[in-house]
């Protein structure tokens, strides 16, 4: 992707179901599980540069000592700046008795580090500030074990303003207003409540205040918990929490929405925001890491066993394939393939764009991350070049020569390194022609790759969100080889809607395939239409969710995808540029056809599969149309 997006949320989860002192006999140290999670930590590092944390909890230590620890960063390096605290223990005692650090028992009742669970956090703030408030885990203490809870998640909630009054009904006054702590709370208040139920239980039964502790640490039903504190969760999220006696779990949308992975074998429990991460740092094959279904929570208790238990009714799977396209791993083996498939699929766009003159096009890509889509275009170009070979050859026949041959057969498929990032730079210049020309060099290009005025050259970036960097530097840098005609290729469809389930892509009037149809309908004499738009949206505004219908697509309905397209080139051509411009975008049909299991395309087709993606694009057309420059959630 050529605009910058930060990446969505990740999380990692650890469970320990040996003693340490096992790790340390099998494995050399009783650091396995620490290490396991630094590894899971840094392999997703990509899905949240704002901040880092990790939390532990320890099994069965004496009252009076702490068995829950938490390190958090906000810092440019989180997770350098977390693990780096916790290596501070660990260097103190090396410095006055190293053999402490081989004694695992030792290290359970001395150090933070040494515990039975785990569970690490990577932060991209989508609501609330970069304070280290924000930084997950989060933590609801208490001096009742069972009654600690300790949140880390991947989600963001469309309803924060119905979860916040519904904690405020409860008689709760939250100490902040966003979804982390609405459903840290939430969770919080269901957890007190069988905590109590429970306690009441058995202390009708005569079991002094001591034995019920332990009593309500085993029988505490979690899955019940989990259910009622998620009734009216409107969004996507994998969560994942720890209790204070021991039991943990990690919970997905009924929509799965946001993904979540776990593997387990009699030695650990695994869980994190990706399958490849799990494969490498626990070099297990593909189909023993397992998904955690939607609608389910994964159930791990204490004595060690585990479970998968239904929380919400799953409704219809509607996990988001943009995640597919861009933001997940590419290194999955269906995600690979996917990425891959996309890139076949655009060829005939391609070779029409390019007036099929294969002979005078350059093909490459941009960014590195559309690199596999770029695999998939050039695999189909060889198979198109092929059997267009193929038929000159037996149009010839008989009469074929050698000289004809070899002419026909040098036909290739001409490929180049066109761009380079050079280095992230900063646009700290305050003045816009500044600052222009300063992120116009964030590429290098390889220069004498292209025949001057002759050759079309073919471009394919993942995705086109703002189109920002595109105008402002790659068409600019890449017409000073001075080709033809440059086709920029989306292996997505065009982004027309805002996002509210995690990633911030929240506000219309950033995406440059709404901007283009709004100029259409002017360019058209249709203005009429987003007036008509605005004034149904604003009509609805206070309607609860669940009766707010997406009315913006009416902004899009008149044009097909490929008049949009076509204005989009207008747009991010800028009067520096003498090549010819052509934008050309994957359909809706082909990206159902190279992701089909996940059907999640609100980003392109405005059908949200929860309520409250309605009323998030409503309000961001309001705020569009009212010139307020803000989140819709």
């Amino acid at each position: 992707m050529s605009d910058q997006l930060t990446h969505e949320c990740g999380i990692a989860l650890i469970r320990l179901l040996k003693p340490l002192e096992y790790y340390q006999a099998k494995y050399g140290s009783w650091m396995y599980g620490l290490h396991k999670l630094h590894l899971l930590m840094e392999k997703q590092h990509n899905r949240g540069q704002d901040g880092a944390g990790l939390a532990s909890l320890k099994f069965d230590l004496d009252p009076g000592k702490r068995y829950i620890h938490r390190f958090r960063s906000n810092g440019e390096s989180p997770i350098k700046e977390v693990f780096s605290k916790v290596s501070e223990f660990h260097e103190a005692i090396e410095e006055k008795n190293p053999d402490l650090l081989k004694d695992p028992v030792w290290a359970k009742e001395n150090l933070p580090s040494a515990a039975d669970i785990y569970l690490g956090h990577l932060r991209y703030g989508t609501f609330g500030g970069d304070d280290i408030e924000f930084v997950q885990p989060i933590m609801r203490e208490n001096n009742w074990k069972s009654r600690n809870l300790i949140l880390a998640g991947n989600f963001n909630m469309t309803n924060v303003d119905e979860l916040f009054k519904v904690l405020v009904e409860f008689g709760q006054n939250p100490k902040e207003y966003s979804d982390t702590v609405t459903c840290l709370e939430k969770v919080g208040h269901f957890l007190d409540e069988e905590n109590q139920l429970l306690f009441r239980q058995y202390k009708n039964e005569g079991f002094t205040n001591k034995e019920i502790s332990s009593l309500i640490a085993k029988d505490i039903d979690l899955r019940k918990i989990l259910h009622e504190a998620s009734k009216d969760w409107d969004g996507g999220y994998a969560m994942a929490g720890v209790l204070g006696h021991g039991d943990a779990f990690v919970t997905r949308d009924p929509w799965g929405i946001r993904p979540a992975y776990y593997y387990k074998d009699d030695e650990i429990v695994v869980v994190a925001s990706e399958r490849p991460v799990i494969q490498t740092v626990m070099n297990v094959p593909a189909e023993t890491v397992k998904e955690v279904n939607p609608g389910e929570a994964l159930i791990i208790r204490k004595n060690g066993e585990v479970t998968s238990e239904e929380i919400r009714i799953p409704q219809k799977k509607s996990s988001c394939s943009f995640e597919r396209i861009y933001f997940s791993r590419g290194s999955d083996k269906d995600i690979y393939q996917e990425r891959k498939q996309l890139g076949r699929l655009l060829v005939p766009q391609i070779m029409e764009a390019i007036n099929h003159d294969v002979k005078n096009t350059v093909f490459s890509f941009i960014p590195n991350t559309a690199e596999t889509a770029f695999y998939g275009m050039v695999d189909e170009l060889k198979t198109y070049l092929h059997e267009d070979q193929k038929k000159e050859i037996l149009a010839l026949g008989s009469s074929i020569t050698e000289e004809s041959y070899d002419e026909i057969m040098s036909a290739k498929i001409r490929v180049e390194k066109i761009a380079i990032k050079d280095i992230k730079l900063r646009t700290f210049i305050s003045q816009d022609k500044g600052r222009n020309d300063l992120v116009g060099h964030v590429y290098d290009i390889t220069y004498g790759t292209v025949k001057e005025g002759v050759d079309n050259l073919v471009i394919i970036d993942d995705s086109i969100v703002r189109g920002t960097t595109l105008r402002e530097s790659i068409l600019r840098i890449i017409d000073r080889l001075k080709p033809k005609k440059i086709i920029i290729v989306s292996s997505s469809p065009q982004i027309r809607y805002p996002d509210c389930y995690g990633i911030d892509m929240a506000k219309l009037g950033d995406f440059v395939a709404f901007r283009a149809a709004i100029e259409l309908l002017k360019d058209t004499g249709k203005e009429s239409i987003i007036n008509d738009v605005y004034k149904k949206s604003k009509a609805q505004e206070n309607l609860p969710k669940e009766e707010i219908v997406n009315y913006v697509k009416e902004i899009f309905k008149p044009f097909t995808p490929e008049e949009i397209s076509g204005k989009i080139s207008e747009l991010l051509k800028s009067e520096e540029v003498n090549a010819e411009v052509e934008i050309v975008f994957q359909t809706i049909e082909n990206l159902h056809a190279a992701c089909p299991n996940d059907t999640g395309d609100w980003y392109f087709t405005g059908k949200y599969p929860t309520p409250g993606g309605n009323k998030v694009v409503n309000k961001s057309f309001i705020n569009y149309i009212e010139g307020k420059n803000q989140r819709a959630y």
